[in-house]
C-alpha cells in the first residue's frame, strides 16, 4: 500500500494530465450526440428511446467512437508543457477533429454514396445504412488519428497536415467504395452495390464496414515511414498518398488470399450477395481488419 501511495504521489501531475482528458472527452462525446441530432434533423434522446430508431443509433455510434479515437490522437499527456496547454490541446484538436469527421460525413454522402440519402435512410431505419455510416467515420477518424500522433505542435502547419490527411483519407475511401461497386455489379448482373445499402442488405454493409476500416488502417501505415516537417509538408503528403495507394492494393491482395484459405469451400458471393449471410460477412469484415492490423503492426 505504501509503494502505491509513493506511485501516485509521485505522478500527481499524471492524474492531473488524465483528469483534464477525461474531462474533456466525455464534454466533446456529449456535444457529438447532441450534433448527430442536429445534422440528421431530429431530437437524438427521442430518436433513440421513443422511436427505437436502431440505424440512428448505430450512426451516433460511430460518430462517438470515431471522436473518442481521434481523441486519442490529441492526447499528450506529460508531454504538454502545462495544464493549460493540455486543455487548449484537447479542445483544439477534438474540435478540429470533430468538425473533419462531420464533414468526412458529408463528402461520403455527395461522393462516395451519391445515389442514396443516408440522412433520410437512416430517418427511416435504415440500419443497413447505418452500418455504412458508421463505418466510413469510424474509417475517416482512424486516418485522422494517425495525423495527429504524426504531427506535433498547434499551429497553422499541422492543422494544414491533418486537413490533407483527411483529403487523402477521404480520396482511398470513395475509391474504394467505387472498386468494391463494380466488383459488385460484376458479380451480380450489374445490380447497384448502394442499391442492396438503401433495400437495407445487412450483410453487405458488415463487408463494405470491413473494406473501408481495413483501407483506413492502410493509410495510416504511411505514418510510421514519413518523417513530418511543415517545410516539405506538400511533397510529404504527396507520397504518403501514393505509399496509400500501394498498402491499400497489398491489404487488398492479402485479405483476398486469406478469405479463400480460411473461407475455403464457401462461395462467398452467393451466401453474402445473395443469400445475406450475416455470419460470414462477418468473417470476411474480421479478416479484413486483421490482416490490415497485422501488416501496419508489422510496419510500426
Amino acid at each position: 500500500m505504501n509503494t502505491l501511495i509513493e506511485n501516485i504521489g509521485l505522478n500527481a501531475d499524471l492524474l492531473i494530465y488524465l483528469a483534464i482528458d477525461i474531462t474533456v472527452a466525455i464534454i466533446l462525446l456529449g456535444f457529438m450526440k447532441f450534433i448527430s441530432g442536429i445534422s440528421a434533423q431530429v431530437k437524438a434522446n427521442d430518436e433513440l428511446a421513443k422511436e427505437d430508431n436502431f440505424a440512428f443509433g448505430i450512426s451516433v455510434a460511430g460518430s462517438v467512437a470515431a471522436l473518442g479515437i481521434v481523441m486519442t490522437g490529441a492526447i499528450t499527456g506529460e508531454n504538454a508543457n502545462s495544464y493549460l496547454m493540455e486543455i487548449i490541446g484537447m479542445f483544439s484538436y477534438g474540435l478540429f477533429g470533430l468538425i473533419l469527421i462531420k464533414v468526412g460525413r458529408i463528402v461520403h454522402d455527395r461522393l462516395a454514396l451519391n445515389e442514396i440519402d443516408k440522412t433520410e435512410q437512416i430517418k427511416a431505419k435504415n440500419v443497413t445504412v447505418g452500418i455504412v455510416d458508421a463505418a466510413s467515420t469510424i474509417a475517416t477518424a482512424i486516418v485522422i488519428r494517425a495525423v495527429l500522433i504524426w504531427v506535433h505542435g498547434i499551429d497553422i502547419g499541422t492543422f494544414v497536415a491533418i486537413i490533407a490527411g483527411f483529403v487523402v483519407s477521404q480520396a482511398m475511401l470513395i475509391l474504394v467504395t467505387r472498386i468494391k461497386e463494380k466488383q459488385y455489379a460484376r458479380n451480380n448482373q450489374g445490380d447497384s452495390l448502394q442499391e442492396a445499402f438503401a433495400n437495407g442488405q445487412v450483410a453487405l454493409a458488415i463487408r463494405y464496414a470491413g473494406q473501408v476500416i481495413s483501407t483506413a488502417l492502410a493509410v495510416t501505415a504511411a505514418s510510421y515511414f514519413m518523417v513530418y516537417s511543415p517545410d516539405t509538408i506538400v511533397t510529404t503528403l504527396f507520397a504518403w498518398l501514393i505509399f496509400s495507394i500501394v498498402m491499400t492494393l497489398l491489404v487488398a491482395l492479402l485479405t483476398t488470399i486469406a478469405k479463400k484459405l480460411i473461407l475455403w469451400g464457401i462461395n462467398l458471393v452467393e451466401e453474402v450477395d445473395q443469400q445475406h449471410n450475416i455470419g460470414v460477412a462477418s468473417v470476411e469484415m474480421a479478416i479484413s481488419i486483421s490482416i490490415a492490423l497485422i501488416l501496419t503492426a508489422l510496419m510500426a
